[in-house]
């Protein structure tokens, strides 16, 4: 176990805190994930890199970690969206997820250690609602079951607003079986039309709330480290989160510390379809590298709101194909096992991204005032440092001559290589009209051809 002091910023002491385990070596974390009935956009994204960056750093420094990262499959939304596409709900769920897999991992995140998914937990939900009933702190209303927000005092700890002012200022369901404006529902009554199982209460749904305290308490126990999510979840979400299992369960706490990522606007404002602003992961995928995106996200502090650009993307990839011609000029030195220390050090003072990209940069630059061509020990720790701060941020992980040569498929590298050879034919021959129209062709392409005195030494394609 590396020697490393982590601290978070804690939403609920509204401090930065000092991070330490429940358990010596051993990290219970908890992120809520995606609602599956769309491709999930760039906003979404921002949550999962920022809580794979903790992922990596509590790794990095504890011998183990459990990280638990949910899929809402069972909720309103869903319901609406595959009735509007004519599709069963089970089939878009499944799709769904499918997608926010492929989504998550082209951003480069890893997989959680148990991705448990709320359809497979109603009996949990069943049971953490009869502790409620049976404890005071719920109440059945024609043919719902609501938590009655006044019976725990405390009731928007998290957000620091009093009960009053969160309802005031959010929009909550108005329903003339709520004793209180501020109650929240657990169960509520399904159709035939949609999902529904079994209960005391008749046949109905869970509310969304209730599914993560379900979830995070059977897979992490009822105190455990961590619990994330968006600056957004905090109120209802959270606040909800923390009603339902500290009154089901008033021995015990809960998540001890709460981090949450600021909000993301989009090209100077609040991504909305009707303005054009509006990026789903997977159409910004196709115009760039998941590398890419991730950078983009990491150069803005996760507290900190952030306004997501295709400049800043541009920008993002120019970044890294520095990085990557950097370590593919030195891609003959064999690099040593080391621990960037600075890196760890920035991301361990409440994942500071843009200071450990500071150090990565300063890395690179030391690296690159050395002599590829006589290779030492200082070279060799050198990069070394690079590769091992860039894995923490989730970054230079693919091969760099691969990566300077892009990967987009539908370019054919025998191709591509067949057409060099034509052209330094050419030129051998004196051919130049012919050598420069194949240059002419690659470069349509996206073909950038590195020559020198001595011919063409290299290729890649064009960012």
């Amino acid at each position: 176990m590396t020697s490393v002091e982590i601290s978070l910023y804690d939403t609920a002491a509204r401090t930065k805190r000092s991070f330490e385990p429940l358990e010596p070596g051993r990290v219970r974390m908890y992120a809520c994930g995606p609602t599956v009935y769309d491709r999930i956009h760039i906003g979404n994204g921002r949550m999962f890199v920022v809580f794979d960056i903790l992922y990596r750093l509590l790794r990095a420094v504890y011998p183990e970690v459990v990280y638990v990262r949910n899929i809402t499959d069972v909720d309103d939304k869903i319901n609406a969206r595959a009735a509007e596409r004519g599709v069963p709900i089970g089939e878009l769920t499944k799709q769904t997820t499918e997608f926010f897999q492929q989504d998550a991992a082209a951003l480069g995140n890893l997989v959680p250690t148990i991705e448990p998914r709320a359809t497979d937990h109603i009996a949990e939900m069943v049971q953490l609602i009869k502790d409620l009933i049976a404890k005071g702190h719920a109440y059945e209303a024609e043919g719902h079951v609501l938590f009655d927000v006044p019976t725990m005092p405390n009731y928007g700890s998290l957000s620091g607003l009093d009960r009053d002012a969160l309802v005031a200022g959010a929009r909550v369901e108005v329903a003339p079986y709520k004793n209180d404006p501020a109650d929240f529902i657990l169960w509520k009554p399904s159709t035939d039309s949609q999902p529904g199982w079994d209960s005391p209460w008749g046949h109905g749904r869970p509310g969304w709330h209730l599914e993560c305290s379900a979830m995070s308490v059977k897979y992490l126990g009822p105190d455990f480290d961590i619990h994330g999510g968006g600056l957004d979840l905090v109120f209802p979400h959270h606040e909800n989160e923390i009603a339902q299992s500290r009154c089901g369960d008033p021995d015990h706490g809960f998540a001890r510390y709460w981090v949450h990522n600021g909000y993301l606007t989009s090209e100077g404002e609040k991504m909305s379809k009707s303005i054009g602003n509006f990026y789903l992961v997977c159409d910004l995928l196709e115009e760039f590298p998941g590398e890419a995106l991730r950078l983009a996200l990491l150069k803005t502090h996760y507290r900190q709101p952030i306004d997501f650009t295709k400049a800043g993307l541009t920008a993002a990839k120019s970044e890294l194909d520095s990085f990557y011609g950097t370590l593919h000029k030195f891609a003959d030195v064999t690099a040593a096992t080391v621990t960037a220390d600075e890196v760890l050090a920035a991301v361990a003072d409440d994942l500071n991204t843009p200071s450990a990209l500071t150090h990565l940069h300063q890395l690179r630059t030391k690296l690159n005032s050395c002599d590829p061509n006589n290779p030492n020990e200082e070279i060799a720790e050198l990069k070394g440092q690079l590769i091992s701060g860039g894995a923490l941020l989730g970054l230079l992980t693919q091969d760099p001559e691969a990566w300077r040569r892009g990967s987009a498929p539908s370019k054919d590298d025998t191709a591509i290589e067949t057409m060099i050879a034509e052209r330094i034919a050419a030129r051998s021959a004196k051919n130049f009209a012919e050598a420069d129209r194949i240059r002419d062709s690659l470069v349509e392409q996206g073909i950038i051809l590195e020559d020198r005195p001595d011919g063409t030494t290299d290729w890649r394609r064009r960012a």
